[in-house]
Protein backbone atom coordinates (compact mmCIF):
# COMPACT_ATOMS: atom_id res chain seq x y z
CA UNK A 1 0.00 0.00 0.00
CA UNK A 2 0.88 3.56 -0.77
CA UNK A 3 2.07 5.44 2.34
CA UNK A 4 0.71 9.28 2.39
CA UNK A 5 3.18 12.19 3.01
CA UNK A 6 1.11 14.08 5.34
CA UNK A 7 2.56 13.27 8.76
CA UNK A 8 -0.59 15.05 10.40
CA UNK A 9 -2.77 12.45 9.20
CA UNK A 10 -3.82 9.11 11.19
CA UNK A 11 -3.13 6.02 9.91
CA UNK A 12 -6.81 5.03 10.01
CA UNK A 13 -7.90 8.54 7.53
CA UNK A 14 -5.77 7.13 5.51
CA UNK A 15 -7.14 3.57 5.24
CA UNK A 16 -10.68 5.07 5.37
CA UNK A 17 -9.29 7.16 2.16
CA UNK A 18 -8.08 3.85 0.43
CA UNK A 19 -10.94 2.04 1.40
CA UNK A 20 -13.19 5.06 0.04
CA UNK A 21 -11.12 5.74 -3.61
CA UNK A 22 -11.25 1.55 -4.03
CA UNK A 23 -15.08 1.63 -3.82
CA UNK A 24 -15.71 4.70 -6.27
CA UNK A 25 -13.72 2.62 -8.63
CA UNK A 26 -15.57 -0.43 -8.37
CA UNK A 27 -18.94 1.28 -8.77
CA UNK A 28 -17.11 2.92 -11.98
CA UNK A 29 -15.93 -0.42 -12.65
CA UNK A 30 -19.75 -1.97 -12.36
CA UNK A 31 -21.01 0.90 -14.67
CA UNK A 32 -23.25 2.37 -11.81
CA UNK A 33 -21.37 5.94 -12.22
CA UNK A 34 -23.41 8.72 -13.54
CA UNK A 35 -20.68 10.78 -14.93
CA UNK A 36 -19.61 12.99 -12.01
CA UNK A 37 -22.86 13.17 -10.48
CA UNK A 38 -23.04 10.80 -7.96
CA UNK A 39 -21.65 10.33 -4.70
CA UNK A 40 -20.02 7.96 -1.70
CA UNK A 41 -18.89 9.71 1.51
CA UNK A 42 -17.54 8.35 4.39
CA UNK A 43 -16.66 9.44 8.01
CA UNK A 44 -13.11 10.27 8.93
CA UNK A 45 -12.32 8.06 12.09
CA UNK A 46 -12.15 10.61 15.45
CA UNK A 47 -14.28 12.80 17.31
CA UNK A 48 -14.92 15.83 14.51
CA UNK A 49 -17.71 14.88 12.31
CA UNK A 50 -15.73 15.62 9.18
CA UNK A 51 -16.04 13.56 5.81
CA UNK A 52 -14.25 12.41 2.68
CA UNK A 53 -16.00 12.82 -0.13
CA UNK A 54 -15.17 13.04 -4.41
CA UNK A 55 -13.17 15.66 -5.58
CA UNK A 56 -15.93 17.60 -7.95
CA UNK A 57 -15.23 16.94 -11.73
CA UNK A 58 -13.54 13.84 -11.21
CA UNK A 59 -14.48 10.49 -13.05
CA UNK A 60 -14.89 7.57 -10.03
CA UNK A 61 -12.26 5.43 -12.26
CA UNK A 62 -9.73 8.21 -11.54
CA UNK A 63 -10.25 8.79 -7.58
CA UNK A 64 -7.51 8.25 -5.68
CA UNK A 65 -6.76 8.33 -2.13
CA UNK A 66 -4.96 11.48 -1.39
CA UNK A 67 -7.36 13.61 -4.05
CA UNK A 68 -10.42 12.80 -1.67
CA UNK A 69 -11.87 16.13 0.02
CA UNK A 70 -11.94 16.29 3.93
CA UNK A 71 -14.98 18.11 4.63
CA UNK A 72 -17.49 19.31 7.46
CA UNK A 73 -21.58 18.75 8.15
CA UNK A 74 -21.90 21.87 6.19
CA UNK A 75 -19.45 20.64 3.14
CA UNK A 76 -16.89 23.40 4.01
CA UNK A 77 -13.42 22.01 3.09
CA UNK A 78 -11.46 21.29 6.49
CA UNK A 79 -8.48 20.38 5.25
CA UNK A 80 -6.68 22.66 1.89
CA UNK A 81 -7.61 21.22 -1.86
CA UNK A 82 -7.08 22.28 -5.13
CA UNK A 83 -10.11 20.09 -6.14
CA UNK A 84 -13.70 21.80 -4.78
CA UNK A 85 -16.84 19.33 -4.04
CA UNK A 86 -20.52 19.28 -5.21
CA UNK A 87 -22.55 20.85 -2.00
CA UNK A 88 -25.75 19.95 -4.02
CA UNK A 89 -24.47 16.07 -4.01
CA UNK A 90 -23.50 16.38 -0.29
CA UNK A 91 -26.74 17.21 0.89
CA UNK A 92 -28.22 13.79 1.27
CA UNK A 93 -25.25 12.09 2.68
CA UNK A 94 -24.57 15.02 5.28
CA UNK A 95 -28.71 14.73 6.41
CA UNK A 96 -28.01 10.57 7.01
CA UNK A 97 -24.41 11.04 8.57
CA UNK A 98 -25.88 13.51 11.15
CA UNK A 99 -28.90 11.64 11.53
CA UNK A 100 -27.41 8.02 11.96
CA UNK A 101 -24.19 7.98 14.38
CA UNK A 102 -23.99 4.34 12.76
CA UNK A 103 -23.95 5.57 9.10
CA UNK A 104 -19.95 5.86 8.64
CA UNK A 105 -20.29 4.98 4.57
CA UNK A 106 -23.25 6.43 2.62
CA UNK A 107 -23.86 5.31 -1.06
CA UNK A 108 -26.00 7.29 -3.42
CA UNK A 109 -26.17 6.00 -6.94
CA UNK A 110 -28.45 6.56 -10.25
CA UNK A 111 -28.19 3.22 -11.99
CA UNK A 112 -30.47 2.36 -14.41
CA UNK A 113 -31.90 -0.66 -12.91
CA UNK A 114 -31.90 0.97 -9.31
CA UNK A 115 -34.05 4.67 -11.02
CA UNK A 116 -36.37 1.75 -12.81
CA UNK A 117 -36.98 0.16 -10.28
CA UNK A 118 -37.67 3.19 -7.89
CA UNK A 119 -40.35 3.87 -10.12
CA UNK A 120 -42.44 1.20 -9.92
CA UNK A 121 -44.97 1.32 -7.77
CA UNK A 122 -44.41 -1.73 -6.22
CA UNK A 123 -41.20 -0.77 -5.79
CA UNK A 124 -38.61 -3.75 -4.82
CA UNK A 125 -40.23 -7.01 -4.68
CA UNK A 126 -39.22 -10.13 -3.45
CA UNK A 127 -38.21 -12.21 -6.61
CA UNK A 128 -34.67 -13.41 -5.61
CA UNK A 129 -32.48 -14.48 -2.69
CA UNK A 130 -30.66 -10.96 -3.40
CA UNK A 131 -33.99 -9.14 -2.90
CA UNK A 132 -33.86 -10.11 0.76
CA UNK A 133 -31.15 -8.56 2.04
CA UNK A 134 -32.42 -4.83 1.38
CA UNK A 135 -36.02 -6.22 1.77
CA UNK A 136 -34.53 -7.06 5.30
CA UNK A 137 -34.13 -3.41 5.69
CA UNK A 138 -35.79 -0.70 3.36
CA UNK A 139 -37.32 2.31 3.04
CA UNK A 140 -38.53 4.25 0.78
CA UNK A 141 -38.42 8.59 0.19
CA UNK A 142 -40.88 10.38 -2.01
CA UNK A 143 -39.22 12.36 -4.88
CA UNK A 144 -39.58 15.81 -3.92
CA UNK A 145 -37.18 17.44 -7.13
CA UNK A 146 -34.08 18.16 -7.93
CA UNK A 147 -32.46 20.25 -5.02
CA UNK A 148 -33.09 19.31 -1.52
CA UNK A 149 -34.17 21.89 0.82
CA UNK A 150 -33.86 21.78 4.27
CA UNK A 151 -37.28 20.43 5.17
CA UNK A 152 -36.81 17.81 2.84
CA UNK A 153 -33.86 16.52 4.44
CA UNK A 154 -35.75 15.98 7.86
CA UNK A 155 -38.43 13.95 5.66
CA UNK A 156 -35.69 11.83 3.92
CA UNK A 157 -33.94 10.76 7.45
CA UNK A 158 -37.40 10.13 9.10
CA UNK A 159 -38.25 8.13 5.66
CA UNK A 160 -34.67 6.56 6.44
CA UNK A 161 -35.30 5.48 10.30
CA UNK A 162 -32.67 2.89 11.07
CA UNK A 163 -32.81 1.20 7.55
CA UNK A 164 -29.84 0.29 5.99
CA UNK A 165 -31.16 0.30 2.40
CA UNK A 166 -33.26 2.99 0.43
CA UNK A 167 -34.89 3.59 -2.96
CA UNK A 168 -35.01 7.18 -3.78
CA UNK A 169 -38.94 7.67 -5.84
CA UNK A 170 -37.83 8.66 -9.13
CA UNK A 171 -34.12 8.81 -8.81
CA UNK A 172 -32.06 6.18 -7.21
CA UNK A 173 -30.46 3.65 -4.91
CA UNK A 174 -28.78 4.40 -1.13
CA UNK A 175 -27.41 2.18 1.35
CA UNK A 176 -25.04 3.31 4.50
CA UNK A 177 -23.62 1.27 6.86
CA UNK A 178 -20.75 1.65 9.89
CA UNK A 179 -18.04 0.76 7.79
CA UNK A 180 -16.72 1.33 3.62
CA UNK A 181 -17.12 -2.60 2.61
CA UNK A 182 -20.58 -3.59 4.01
CA UNK A 183 -21.64 0.00 2.18
CA UNK A 184 -20.33 -1.44 -0.67
CA UNK A 185 -21.72 -4.99 -0.86
CA UNK A 186 -25.22 -3.57 0.32
CA UNK A 187 -25.43 -1.61 -2.81
CA UNK A 188 -24.09 -4.43 -4.57
CA UNK A 189 -27.04 -6.79 -3.42
CA UNK A 190 -29.10 -4.56 -4.13
CA UNK A 191 -28.17 -3.49 -7.56
CA UNK A 192 -28.28 -6.93 -8.15
CA UNK A 193 -31.86 -7.42 -7.27
CA UNK A 194 -32.71 -4.57 -8.97
CA UNK A 195 -31.59 -6.24 -12.47
CA UNK A 196 -32.67 -9.28 -11.37
CA UNK A 197 -36.41 -8.31 -11.11
CA UNK A 198 -36.33 -5.89 -14.14
CA UNK A 199 -35.32 -9.11 -16.37
CA UNK A 200 -38.06 -11.29 -14.62
CA UNK A 201 -40.59 -8.78 -15.36
CA UNK A 202 -39.63 -8.10 -18.44
CA UNK A 203 -40.38 -11.92 -19.83
CA UNK A 204 -44.19 -11.21 -19.14
CA UNK A 205 -44.51 -14.60 -17.32
CA UNK A 206 -46.46 -14.76 -14.31
CA UNK A 207 -43.55 -14.30 -11.15
CA UNK A 208 -43.07 -16.30 -7.91
CA UNK A 209 -42.21 -14.12 -4.92
CA UNK A 210 -40.59 -15.87 -2.06
CA UNK A 211 -43.69 -16.94 0.37
CA UNK A 212 -44.38 -14.42 2.95
CA UNK A 213 -43.09 -16.55 5.82
CA UNK A 214 -39.90 -16.76 5.00
CA UNK A 215 -39.93 -12.64 4.04
CA UNK A 216 -41.37 -12.07 7.34
CA UNK A 217 -38.35 -14.44 8.95
CA UNK A 218 -35.72 -12.54 7.27
CA UNK A 219 -37.62 -8.99 8.65
CA UNK A 220 -37.32 -9.98 11.85
CA UNK A 221 -33.94 -10.47 11.87
CA UNK A 222 -32.74 -8.15 10.28
CA UNK A 223 -30.00 -6.90 12.43
CA UNK A 224 -28.42 -10.07 11.69
CA UNK A 225 -28.80 -10.60 8.59
CA UNK A 226 -27.64 -7.13 7.49
CA UNK A 227 -24.54 -7.79 9.90
CA UNK A 228 -23.71 -11.12 8.41
CA UNK A 229 -23.61 -10.09 4.54
CA UNK A 230 -20.18 -9.88 5.28
CA UNK A 231 -18.46 -7.21 3.32
CA UNK A 232 -15.28 -7.25 5.08
CA UNK A 233 -14.84 -10.94 4.13
CA UNK A 234 -15.37 -9.60 0.02
CA UNK A 235 -13.28 -6.88 0.57
CA UNK A 236 -9.57 -7.75 0.17
CA UNK A 237 -10.57 -9.80 -3.10
CA UNK A 238 -12.08 -6.81 -4.10
CA UNK A 239 -8.59 -4.95 -3.48
CA UNK A 240 -6.87 -7.42 -5.15
CA UNK A 241 -9.04 -7.35 -8.01
CA UNK A 242 -8.94 -3.74 -8.41
CA UNK A 243 -5.08 -3.46 -8.33
CA UNK A 244 -5.05 -6.00 -11.41
CA UNK A 245 -7.61 -3.71 -13.68
CA UNK A 246 -7.25 -0.10 -11.83
CA UNK A 247 -4.11 0.00 -9.84
CA UNK A 248 -3.31 3.42 -8.24
CA UNK A 249 -6.61 4.51 -6.41
CA UNK A 250 -4.39 4.05 -3.01
CA UNK A 251 -2.02 6.75 -4.05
Amino acid sequence: MAKHHDSAMSEQEWQTRVDLAACYRMVAHYGWDDLIFTHISARVPGPEHHFLINPYGMMFDEVTASSLVKVDLHGNKVVESDYDINPAGFTIHSAVHEAREDAKCVIHLHTNEGVAVSALEEGLMPYSQQSLFPLASLSYHAYEGVALNPDEKTRLVKDLGDTQFMILRNHGLLTCADNIPDAFLFMFIMQRACEIQLKAQATGQPLISIPTPILEGIRAQAEQVTRSAGGGLAWPGILRKLNRINPGYDQ
